[in-house]
Order: C-alpha cells, then structure tokens, then sequence
C-alpha cells in the first residue's frame, strides 16, 4: 500500500468480540474519550447534476448523525466507513456532523460545503518538505468555486489521485530520490476543473553518521588551500574497516589545507558529545583537527584535535567536544590532517564519521582497538581476561591491541570469559567464526560458546577446535553451521586448554568475526 495520509485525520476502530459474562468489565469504555477529530470528505459529480458523495472520518468513532445543511429535516445515520450521496442546489451550505463513541459520548461539528457548476477559481496549491524526511511532502490547496481537489505524486502512475478537501493536508512519502510532477486538480459540480503542476525534486540529505555508502547521495567535500578530496573504493579494507568506500583527501603544500561537508541538518549532540572517525594513514604522530562551523558565520565554531598511532592500517580517532556549546547550529564538519603542516603530498583516507557518548557498543568484528569500547570481561573458573598491547606485533597479526585470557595456575578445566556484545549478533548469512590465537603451545583445545542474554541454557551452543602451532599468531575456524539466528546470540564465551586444568599460562586473541 502506498504511504500516503490525511495529516488531520487518522481513523482508529476499536472491535470488542468474544466478551464472556466473566470478562465484562466495561470500566475502559466507560472512561473513553468523546469522539475527536472529526471531518467528512465532499466529492461531486462533474455533470451540472449538484450530487455530493460525504464520506465521515473521525477517531473513536461507532456511529454519526448527518444533517446535509440544506433544510431537509431528517438526519442520515452512517455507520463506519459508509457514505451517502445527496442532491444539492447551487449554494454555500453547513453541514452539521456528529459523532457518537463506544460509550455514547458525542462530538458534533459543522463543515462547510461549496457546490457550485463553474470552474474552479484562484487555484493555490503549498507543497512543503517535510522536515526530518527528505522523501516526504506535505500538499494543501485552496480555490475559488471548488467543491474538493485531487492530488496525484507523478511517482506510479497505477495509483488513483488522492482526494482532500480545503484546509485538509496530505502527506506522501516517495519510494527513491528523483524528480516528480505533482498535480493537483480543483472540482466544483460542472466539467469544467482548474488544474496546477510543480516539478519537486526529492534528493537524500547529507546528516550523519557519514559513511560514503549511499549510492544515490553526493557526498560533496568542498576544498580549500590546494586540498584535493573525493569518495573513492577502499584501499585498504580489513581489520575495523571492510566497508567499500570511504573518503580521500591529499592536503596540498599549504599549512592550513583541508575539506569539509555541509550537512543538511545542523550537527546533534543528543547521542554525547564525542565524535569519532576511522583514519588511515601514511605515519603514526599525525595531528588531526575536525572542526564544527555554523552555516552562515564562522566565527561560531568548536574545533577538536587527536593524534593517529598507527601507521598504514585503519584507527579509530575520538574527538572530544565537551567544552563546546553544544546549543550553537553547527552545519559544516571541517577536517584538517597533518594540520598545522605543510603538505607533502601524502594521502589520508576517512570513514564512518559520526557522534556518539564516547564509548563504543562492542559487537563482532572484536578487534580490541577502540579505546573507548566497554569491554565488559566476565571472568569465571579462575580465568582472567583484558585488552593489553599486542606483545607480538608479527606474522598474520599486527594490530596494536588484542585480549588477552591469563589461565590462572590451578584454575577449573572450564575456565573462561565471556564478553558481552552490545546487540545480538547476526548469523543470518554467515555461521562459521574466525579468530586469531596465540598460543604456549601446539594441540591446545580451543572453545567458543554463544549465549542468549538474558541467559537460556537450553539455546547455548559451542563449538571446538585446537591449536596447530605455538608461540606463533594463527587463525583458527569455529564451525556454527545450522546455528538459530532468531536465538538472538549476544553472549561470546571464550575457552583456552578447555578441558584442562590452569598453569598459569597465557593466551591471545584478536580479530574475532564472522566468516563463510
């Protein structure tokens, strides 16, 4: 069904069926409101014959009384979504509406009805933006001599115009961006209509979070000072960035040389008031500025600065806007990198821009490289687990923080932790979970559980695997083939010598995620 609506009217049907002499309480009918919102659409034939259609709406409604306002003396009763036609004389009429509701309260109204075999005058048609929804519109007419109007999108040609009454306002959201005719058509009781056109065009807003991959989106990054910046594939997807495209910018020789977005909708800071972004770039110690500016002044600014620490591989940079008035209209995100430096021709790539309350939710891939995640261990058996710095930056792995499980000496053969993720995880498409381990040693069991929160042991499911080398990083493959995506899994339960009694020794763990 097409999303369209009367923004006045929205009908509400209350049934009660199937009531037991046990079950008759009848308190919340008793307390229910009077019928609200109250109105009737008017249509009329286009042949001089003067016949109106009346077609009630209302909220809480079981039955209406109608007096048609031209001197008959008898009122028609209607039930729900019934109509009645009348033959009407030229003129201007009141016709007088009530509604009765489930507990015999009433609410009357009086409507007024032009029926007139001219045509329609001093068409006016508003069209208005939604606010919050670049897709949708707001349409209202008003005109001289009309009886009602019609609106039709110019989006699917199948569907029937939508008939409205002046003072009546319909709503339409469209299905994709583009440019669509609208056309609204004023009837009075003759052949004769009076009809307006408008080309809108409905596009998608730039508003964060900001992510490079919305297909029908123009992510425009204006430049200054010689920067060059575009959206381009990602060069370098793996580790916390698979997404497929992120934005580029090279600064040029100037000190201060940098980009910006203009966003379509000031910046909010009801989510906290962090921002964080994920960088790639060519040296560790680069200073990194993103700077907030009003639309129309830039004297109306807040600007925060952090430092990259890696080198060629994606981060996650946090920049803190707590001593910012966060009440000021902020519309433009500036972004400075190497700031303060002349360029060099380096390359700096940027994604997933957005505000958030300075702590990360923890969800798969766990890479442990947000420092602002909440890893919340669970620790039990006489296991202990915590992000530390990655003690051997070699081989498959090189990223700078990974967990680590300490299996303490004398500790349960079950011993483990758990971290739970901030949402179930999704094994709609994918079953089988990679991780990288080391390991003290070669033919270690390994073990991976999944919990439902709140807990439902009946639902866990594990799987096991060993290890194959020691003292060396390794990926290994948990196999949940068949798993049950609608247990809503959020619990990861990790197990290190499962089966075996703690020494003391140490594992390590990274990059846990989701594979085929």
């Amino acid at each position: 069904m097409k999303k369209f609506k009367f923004i006045f009217s929205i009908l509400f049907v209350a049934l009660l069926a199937g009531c037991s002499d046990e079950d008759s309480d009848t308190t919340f009918a008793d307390n229910a409101n009077a019928p609200q919102n109250l109105s009737a659409l008017f249509t009329i034939t286009q042949d001089n014959s003067g016949l109106v259609t009346i077609a009630p709406h209302g909220e809480g409604v079981v039955s209406y009384e109608l007096y048609f306002g031209d001197g008959t003396a008898e009122p028609v009763a209607l039930g729900l979504g019934e109509k009645v036609n009348h033959v009407y004389a030229e003129g201007q009429y009141n016709v007088r509406l009530i509604a009765t509701g489930i507990n015999g309260k009433t609410t009357e109204v009086t409507l007024p009805l032009t029926v007139t075999f001219v045509a329609p005058e001093n068409l006016e048609v508003n069209i208005a933006a939604v606010v919050g929804n670049s897709l949708s519109i707001n349409v209202s007419a008003t005109a001289d001599y009309e009886t009602y109007f019609t609106v039709s999108f110019g989006e699917d040609s199948s569907l029937p115009a939508v008939e409205f009454n002046e003072g009546q306002t319909i709503n339409y959201v469209y299905d994709g961006i583009g440019t669509y005719t609208v056309t609204v058509t004023a009837y009075s009781g003759g052949a004769a209509t009076a009809v307006y056109t408008q080309d809108v065009t409905i596009s998608n807003p730039m508003v964060l979070p900001i992510n490079f991959e919305n297909p029908t989106l123009n992510y425009n990054i204006t430049t200054f000072n010689g920067a060059t910046a575009g959206v381009i594939a990602n060069p370098g997807s793996g580790g916390i960035n698979t997404s497929s495209k992120v934005g580029s910018m090279t600064p040029a020789g100037a000190v201060w040389t940098g980009g910006f977005f203009t966003l379509d909708t000031p910046v909010s800071f009801a989510a906290g008031h962090h921002f964080k972004m994920k960088v790639w770039s060519p040296a560790a110690g680069v200073p990194v500025i993103l700077k907030l500016e009003n639309l129309t002044n830039a004297n109306i600014n807040a600007e925060a600065a952090t430092t990259t620490t890696v080198a060629n591989e994606w981060e996650e940079l946090v920049f803190d806007f707590g001593g910012a008035n966060l009440n000021a209209q902020y519309s433009k995100i500036v972004l400075f990198f190497n700031a303060g430096n002349s360029g060099n021709g380096d390359t700096y790539y940027f994604d997933d821009i957005a505000v958030f309350d300075g702590q990360d939710p923890l969800v798969l891939p766990l890479t442990f490289q947000s420092s602002t995640a909440n890893y919340a261990w669970n620790n039990f058996g006489g296991a202990n687990g915590q992000r530390i710095d990655n003690p051997h930056v070699t081989g498959i792995n090189t990223s700078t923080q990974v967990g680590q499980v300490v299996k303490g000496a004398g500790s349960q053969v079950w011993a483990g932790v758990a971290l739970p993720m901030a949402s179930p995880i999704d094994f709609s498409t994918m079953h089988k979970v990679k991780m990288k381990v080391w390991s003290p040693a070669a033919g270690m069991p390994l073990l991976m559980k999944f919990e439902t929160i709140p807990l439902n042991e009946a639902l866990n499911i594990e799987k096991q695997t060993v290890t194959t080398v020691a003292n060396q990083w390794e990926e290994v493959t948990f196999d949940f083939t068949g798993i049950n995506n609608a247990n809503n899994y959020r619990n990861v339960v990790f197990f290190f010598n499962f089966g075996f009694a703690g020494t003391g020794e140490t594992y390590y763990f990274d990059d846990v995620q989701l594979s085929n």
